[in-house]
């Protein structure tokens, strides 16, 4: 009897102390975004979106999100190369053509974020991401060459990783890393590897309720 009294006391005494909540937040931020294999350089933009924080432990909390994130990247690309003919030589000679790019690709992301909290105030987190894309846009200087870029996947598949600070019970600032596994971007006279997402974002949260 003394030992089923122990158990219901030491589980009464566990299950208080776990107290799991849900809250929900929003949350925004920079995008510094690139695509890899390419000669584009980073294109600055934004994220925002909402989440629902189900704090599980002190230690841990399933954070469920969904975001609109605009990605791409910008900068010189190679699009094809020219023959000059020159008749004082009579030589004909090969020239590359390049033009500045600004890729445009808008995703709706649904993310899975396991937070792990090392005190009340830092944290890391880290979980896979779904995103579909809803927009693309590509722009060139000369114009008249943005037909010679295209998107790739509709469907992303990633990874995000990132650690944050907490001030108080609602406002958080985050940085993350955000890496696609998917083939996001086509340069029609380039061949190169799989093109995949890469975003750093820099960010701040707030979290409703206490």
């Amino acid at each position: 009897m003394k030992k089923i009294i122990a158990f219901v006391f030491l589980f009464g005494v566990l299950s208080s102390q776990a107290q799991v909540t849900f809250r929900p937040g929003i949350q925004a931020g920079l995008n510094l975004a690139k695509l890899t294999s390419t000669e584009l350089g980073i294109k600055p933009d934004f994220y925002i979106g909402g989440f629902g924080a189900l704090r599980i432990s002190k230690l841990y909390t399933l954070q469920p999100e969904l975001t609109y994130s605009r990605q791409g990247g910008k900068g010189n690309q190679v699009v094809g190369t020219q023959t000059t003919y020159n008749p004082q030589t009579n030589m004909y000679t090969n020239s590359v053509v390049s033009a500045d790019v600004n890729a445009s690709l808008q995703y709706i992301s649904a993310i899975t974020i396991n937070k792990f909290n090392f005190n009340e105030n830092l944290y890391a987190l880290v979980g896979p991401f779904f995103d579909i894309l809803v927009a693309d846009d590509f722009k060139t200087n000369p114009e008249g060459l943005e037909r010679n870029f295209s998107k790739g996947q509709d469907i992303d598949l990633g990874i995000v990783a990132g650690c944050g600070y907490s001030f108080n019970q609602n406002i958080a600032i985050e940085a993350r890393v955000k890496k696609g596994l998917t083939d996001a971007y086509i340069n029609q006279y380039v061949y190169s590897d799989s093109t995949n997402n890469l975003v750093f974002q820099f960010g701040a949260a707030y979290t409703f309720g206490k």
